[in-house]
């Protein structure tokens, strides 16, 4: 605590005028916080949201369905408990137990957002924070340590398996009524296609990084004129191309639906970005690398596998992590095609005349959904960071 009182006095009272200015903005932004606040609570007509909430949540999805999205919900919070947990025993692990107590603070209280989406669906989400809690609390740090070791190697599968399930779920699967991707909608629409994307977008941007640096010349260039083509269009065209172009070009009955169009169009535009994120952490590896891999008799092949990419994409993970970002704020445009992601149904609602100059309050219940997102993803680019660091980078003392 004393050293970060002296940090924030050294930063923001280092002299007179940068003390008055700290204080000035501080008032400022106390004076439009309790504007927004007092305004949050006694002012705004969160009707619209309660009302609506099931649509901005999960779009048209089938009411008697709904059964599904919280099952999903469920499976996926609780192997989330469980991986904390496990990570939790492994060391230099950054997330510690002052998460669980601001968890346990919103268990106790509540998120005043909750609160327009009805009583039912705050206990809902109230009790998918008790059943993280409790997958956290599962494992003693010895435990924790005995599954590192012996289902560590296993765990990313694990993860890939609940996803495809849920997907599988989800759509129709166990003989369940389908339900096509036109009706998904809202913020399940929106972290769905996010999180399909980055699945598919990071194995080929790795093979366009790759390509980039290949000493084949065909192999090179079609990986360069890729990369420069989706870099130099704007993301809205090329999503109206894919939507236009793909069902014209495809014989009848054999376009793919409206859903999958748009999701293959932003996982080749992220792979895009990603490659030249993932091509800066290749050159920044040493030459030694190389020649030591190449010394030890591996391959071509083996040295990239094994000992330059891993390292590469440890260098750049910040920059991938930004991209991850990124991503989740384009899926915004997918309204504009006629998608029904979070904006889109956003807009639908405001378009009703009951709801008519509400702008307001479903504008800032977005506004905090998308911080919400993009906070966690960057949370977990920080911690992936840190448990990937070097110990040898991270004993360089700072410069002072």
């Amino acid at each position: 605590m004393k050293r970060l009182t002296i940090s924030l006095r050294r930063q923001l009272f280092a002299t007179p005028a940068d003390g008055i200015i700290s204080v000035g903005l501080l008032a400022l932004l106390s004076w439009a916080g309790w504007g927004v606040l007092n305004w949050a609570i006694n002012s705004a007509q969160w009707l619209v949201v309660r009302a609506n909430a099931a649509a901005l949540t999960i779009g048209r999805y089938p009411e008697a369905q709904e059964w599904r999205l919280w099952l999903l919900l469920g499976m996926l919070t609780s192997l989330a408990g469980l991986s904390w947990g496990r990570l939790r025993g492994a060391s230099g692990w950054p997330l510690n137990d002052r998460i669980a107590a601001g968890l346990l603070l919103v268990l106790a209280v509540g998120v005043p957002p909750l609160l327009a989406f009805g009583p039912l669906n705050q206990i809902r989400v109230l009790f998918l924070l008790l059943i993280l809690l409790l997958g956290r609390l599962a494992f003693s740090h010895r435990l924790s340590q005995a599954l590192s070791k012996r289902f560590g190697d296993w765990w990313a599968l694990i993860w890939g398996v609940a996803y495809v399930f849920g997907l599988w779920l989800i759509a129709g699967g166990l003989g369940l009524q389908a339900v096509r991707p036109s009706d998904w909608g809202g913020l399940l629409f929106t972290l769905l296609i996010t999180s399909l994307t980055l699945l598919l977008a990071l194995p080929l941007g790795v093979i366009l990084a790759l390509g980039r640096r290949s000493s084949l010349p065909l192999f090179r260039y079609i990986s360069v004129g890729i990369i420069e083509l989706i870099r130099g269009a704007p993301l809205i065209t090329l999503l109206f191309l894919g939507q236009n172009l793909v069902g014209f070009l495809a014989p009848n009955g054999l376009a793919p639906d409206r859903v999958w169009r748009a999701t293959g169009v932003l996982t080749v535009f992220a792979a895009a970005y990603l490659a030249e994120a993932i091509r800066g952490g290749l050159n920044a590896i040493p030459r030694g690398q190389f020649e030591a891999a190449r010394s030890l008799g591996l391959s071509n092949v083996h040295t990239m596998a094994l000992v330059v990419l891993p390292q590469a994409l440890k260098v750049a993970l910040p920059a991938m992590g930004g991209q991850c970002i990124s991503l989740l704020q384009d899926t915004t445009l997918l309204s504009i095609i006629g998608l029904f992601d979070l904006l889109g149904i956003a807009r639908s609602v405001l378009a009703n005349p009951d709801w008519l100059g509400r702008y307001a309050e479903v504008y800032l219940l977005l506004a905090v959904l998308y911080w919400c997102s993009c906070a966690a993803l960057s949370l977990g680019s920080r911690a992936l960071e840190k448990r990937l660091a070097s110990p040898g980078l991270q004993s360089i003392p700072k410069p002072q």
